[in-house]
């Protein structure tokens, strides 16, 4: 069953082989070459698809610049690539639904990181270094019964 070790050598070689290897991530492509993954925020939902190219971006049919006006918004969706240093390599075909904007463009940004681990697993360490693989589980707080919303009370007195 368990072995008696008598010193720190018989410690170190038993912990050395015990320990099991690191899970192999390996690349995971559709037959058409496009890596996909599923990001998700809020209550928003994309699905992105990526493969290389000249670095065009659509999102929803409509380019990126069209969908997503606010600059701020743009860059969010962009983080992944320019940590992974790969601006301009990928086409990116997004679709996404439900929430608002900002939501949308967080969801872009984790399904974006999601795939580009799939078809570039070595960038994985990076990405999840700044922690662009999390979930970001913050979602809205349900309105209460007796409540004017999730936890504002109605007004007590007037004066």
């Amino acid at each position: 069953m368990a072995e008696t070790l008598s010193s720190l050598q018989d410690l170190k070689g038993a912990t050395s082989a015990a320990q099991p290897d690191a899970p192999v991530h390996v690349q995971k492509l559709d037959k058409l070459g496009r890596a996909y993954a599923t990001g998700k925020r809020k209550d928003a939902v994309a699905r992105v698809w990526i493969k290389p190219g000249s670095g065009k971006i659509t999102v929803n049919d409509r380019a990126i610049d069209v969908y997503f006006a606010r600059p701020v918004l743009r860059m969010i969706v962009q983080q992944p690539l320019v940590v992974a240093k790969r601006i301009g390599q990928y086409d990116l075909v997004v679709t996404v639904a439900g929430g608002g904007l900002s939501g949308q463009a967080g969801a872009v940004r984790h399904g974006l990181s999601k795939a580009l681990t799939y078809y570039e697993p070595e960038l994985r360490p990076a990405l999840k270094r700044e922690g662009f693989l999390t979930r970001d589980s913050r979602v809205v707080e349900r309105k209460k019964y007796g409540k004017k919303k999730a936890r504002r009370s109605f007004q007590f007195s007037k004066r």
